[in-house]
Parts: structure tokens; sequence; C-alpha cells
């Protein structure tokens, strides 16, 4: 009789390191240069990664740590390679990183940027700097992501007279979104600073010629106005104030901090229409109120095929908790809710959402790896997998159809034009849904039905 083994290592993780988010961050700043302090490992890596989803070129500096500066210290090569930057890109703002290397080492950073700044300030313009502490050895790449944001704010934010505007915080989430909230917001005619906003530097048009910065994202100029902002809607469930960049404008500049689930599925997209409405004191435009219409229309006529139906969900835990309050408002089970995140907030805000999580025998964990949903997978049985394209190994071999949601998005085309939020984003992932439903059944079928 074979013994089982104590697991002593993560294998296929379900998350991606600290310092790539907030590279992704910082590329939704305008004339922003992303650079890394630590190997260019590290650099190569997460450019690998991003350019695999969103199929743009990305450039990400690095300070170079070799064997020498790992010993000793690589405050020589942070100022070089800033020195390099500035004359190279001409960047109006550098967000720094840090990864596992420096942090090990202890490297203070804000301290290495006064010596290069009292250095070289006299030699001409220099871009602003804006730093995040993001050791890959602890929490993921959605911890780097919000660490960023929050930097850009704490760097630029400033207060004053209470100006008519929010701010926009909607967390890791695609272009195709960002464009759709923002579209949004200017039918409400709502004046906002949404942040980050890499939805042009990450889906843009073709160039005639290179651009070592591509255009678009956040002004430098706008980041100040989030100090006097009327209020900060931020979508993060298990988002703490402490960390995060709504939260630092409410202790700073008392900009009030308005939390919420991200808006998928009706229920959630109602109260974040519910609150522009209040915000403006304007009604939904009828265009946002007949995807409504449209959506509950498909509810109905899907609701045949998906109700009863069991999910596993993993990813971000935002994103899962969201997508699973959803599942649950169409009638499928998701039996897990799978996170590599660790906030230790996932179950209480799933229970929030679907308070009858016991009842539906629901199951979330946390902190697991792609071995543990997969032991998971073959005592649950679903009938789909919805996540990104980390879970495909798992969905090949135990022959579950995978709805391919968030990031990465590696084996197929479009992940960056993926909607997830609002009703038009709903009606689409819900469409997906369905269908692949009814595809799996079709393939099961020895008949091959050719109507369903």
């Amino acid at each position: 009789m074979q013994t089982a083994t104590a697991k002593t290592a993560t294998q296929n993780a379900c998350r991606l390191c600290n310092p790539l988010g907030a590279c992704l961050a910082f590329r939704g700043i305008e004339k922003c240069v992303p650079f890394l302090h630590g190997s260019q490992g590290c650099a190569t890596y997460i450019r690998r990664y991003l350019i695999s989803h969103y199929k743009e070129p990305i450039d990400i500096a690095s300070s170079n740590f070799n064997e020498e500066t790992a010993v000793f210290g690589g405050s020589h090569n942070l100022k070089v390679g800033l020195k390099n930057v500035t004359k190279q890109y001409k960047p109006e703002v550098i967000g720094i990183a840090t990864t596992c290397l420096s942090e090990t080492i202890g490297e203070d950073v804000p301290m290495i940027l006064r010596e290069y700044e009292a250095a070289f300030g006299s030699d001409g313009p220099m871009p602003e700097m804006i730093f995040a502490s993001t050791p890959s050895y602890q929490g993921s790449h959605i911890d780097g992501f919000h660490a960023a944001v929050r930097a850009a704010v704490k760097t630029f934010a400033e207060g004053g007279a209470e100006k008519h505007l929010v701010n926009i915080f909607p967390g890791m989430i695609s272009p195709a979104d960002i464009r759709y909230l923002k579209e949004i917001l200017t039918a409400f005619e709502l004046p906002y600073v949404l942040l980050p906003d890499y939805s042009q530097t990450l889906d843009g048009g073709p160039w005639g010629e290179y651009h070592r910065i591509p255009p678009g994202g956040t002004p430098r100029s706008a980041i100040t106005y989030t100090g006097s902002a009327a209020a900060s809607i931020e979508f993060g469930s298990t988002l703490e104030a402490s960390k995060s960049a709504a939260g630092y404008l409410e202790e700073q500049f008392e900009v009030p901090r308005l939390i919420m689930a991200m808006p998928i599925g009706i229920r959630e997209t109602d109260r974040f229409f519910d609150l522009l409405e209040k915000l403006t004191e304007k009604p939904t435009p009828e265009k946002y109120q007949d995807e409504r219409r449209r959506l509950v229309d498909a509810y109905a006529d899907g609701h045949k095929y998906v109700f009863g139906k069991k999910a596993i969900v993993y990813g971000e835990e935002d994103l899962v908790i969201s997508i699973a309050s959803f599942l649950h408002e169409i009638g499928v089970i998701p039996v897990l809710c799978a996170s590599g995140g660790k906030s230790g907030f996932m179950k209480e805000r799933l229970e929030e959402l679907i308070p009858d999580m016991d009842e539906n025998g629901i199951t979330v964990r946390d902190g697991v790896d792609f071995v543990d949903i997969e032991n998971e997978s073959a005592v649950l049985q679903p009938d789909l997998l919805i996540g990104n394209s980390k879970g495909f190994t798992m969905s090949k071999k135990s022959q579950l159809p995978l709805v391919r949601i968030g990031f990465p998005i590696h084996d197929r085309f479009g992940g960056q034009r993926l909607h997830h939020l609002g009703y038009r984003g709903t009606q689409e992932l819900f469409d997906r849904i369905v269908n692949t439903v009814i595809e799996q059944r079709q393939n099961a079928s020895p008949i091959g039905y050719t109507y369903m």
C-alpha cells in the first residue's frame, strides 16, 4: 500500500509574481517606463508573459543584477540604468519595482533615488520617479498591481478644493473593460480619473514607426487631481484600505472610498449603475437599460442549458468572487472557488454575496496551486472550468471544457479584448458559458445533434 507524501512545494502556481502586476500598472500611466530593480531574467520573464497575452511590444528596463551586485548591492546599477533609460526613452515618469534579489539584500531604494537626484538633478529635466516595493516571494501579481497604483497616487496626488470628478480604480481588468468603463462614465457626463489606463498602451493600433513609449495612459497631471476628487470608486472585494490607492486618498485627503465587487452579473452591475446615478443625479442612459433588458432575456433563454451545472472557478481573488456571484445568479454552482492569493478575505466576501454557500456545497480554497485544484476536481466532478490559460493542462487531463477569462490567456487570440464587466461583459460571458455547455453536450452525444 502506497502512503501519501506531504506536499513540500508549489507546483504550477495559481498566481504570478508581484512585480509583474506593478509593470502592468505602470504601463497604464502616460509616458511611463516600467523599471525592475533586479536581474535581467525577471524583466524578460515578465515581458514574455505580458506580450503573449496583449500581443503588443513591451519594454521593461532592468538594473541588471549579477553575482557581484547580489552580494554588494545594486545602487550603482540602478543609477546607471535610470540615467540610460532617461537618455534613450525620454520618459516623463519611471515606475520602479523591486524583485526578490533587491528585496532580499535589503536595498534602500528611496535613499538611492535621493542620491541619484542629488547627483544628476542639475543635468537637465528629470523624469518623476514612482517606487513600489514588490518582492516576488510574497503576495502575487495583484498585490504588485495595487502597490504600483497606490505608489503612483502617493507620489502625485495633491489636495485642494473638492472638484466635480470621481476617481476610478478598477483593478486588473482587460483593456476592453477599461474602454467600456470610460464609455459609461462619459455617457453619465461624469468627469473622472481612471488609473491605470492601459486600454491604448496595451491594445492600440498599428504604428508607422516604432514607439519607445506607446501613446495613451493616465496623464501624470490627472493623477494630481485624485486628492481633490468627490469620491473614489474601487473594485476590490479583498483589497484592504492600507494597500489601496483609494484607501490612501481617504486617509490623507478625506476622499470617500466607495468599494464594491467587480460589476459582473446583473445584481452587481445594478449596484454600480445605482452608484453612478447617485453621484450624478442622472438616470442610467437608455442604451445601458437596453443592455440590461437583453441580458435578462438571455438569462431566460439560456437557463435550461446551464441550470445545475457545476463549475470550478480559479484566478485572482476579486475576479473569482465576482464570477462566482454571477454563476450563482444564473444557476451554475461554483463548487470550488480557488485562488493562489492569500488575502484571507475570500471566503468572507463570498459569503456576503452568496449567503447560502454551504447549502449549495461551495468550497473556497486560497493559497492553492493547480495540483490542489486538480485534486479537488477529482472529488467534486465539475462540468466545466472557468479561469485563465494556466489551467489548460488540468482541462486537457480531466477532459473538462475551459472558459478562458482574466489573465493570462496565452493559448487563444484576443484575450485583451474580452469583456467581463457590466451588462455587456456579462452578456458576452454568459453566451460563452452557455455555448461551452452546448458544445460539450454535442461532443459527448453519439448522435451529435445539430439542433439544440
